[in-house]
């Protein structure tokens, strides 16, 4: 008795899936779609995102890098000046 339930349970089921009708597949196709579509979208903004926030840090970097070659560049310039005055100062005496 149990596998005569079983039986028509399954074939209730079969049938069940079997009356999907195309405008529920189209449904669920297009749904698919657009989720994908949103997904790539998101995607694309996000590694924009990343991009732009990639270039800024390594412009920063730069121009960091930049300030602290002129501040080397000055203070080798102060040195020399510098020495420049000291052997003027003993060439006068």
């Amino acid at each position: 008795m149990t596998k005569l339930a079983l039986i028509a349970a399954a074939g209730l089921a079969v049938a069940g899936l079997s009356a999907c009708s195309q405008k529920a597949q189209d449904e669920t196709s297009e749904a698919a779609n657009t989720t994908a579509a949103d997904m790539d979208a998101t995607t694309s903004a996000a590694v924009n995102d990343v991009d732009a926030a990639t270039d800024n840090a390594l412009g920063a970097a730069a121009n960091s890098m930049d300030a602290a070659g002129n501040s080397l560049d000055n203070a080798a310039a102060d040195v020399g000046n510098g020495f420049d005055a000291a052997g003027n100062d003993i060439d006068a005496d």
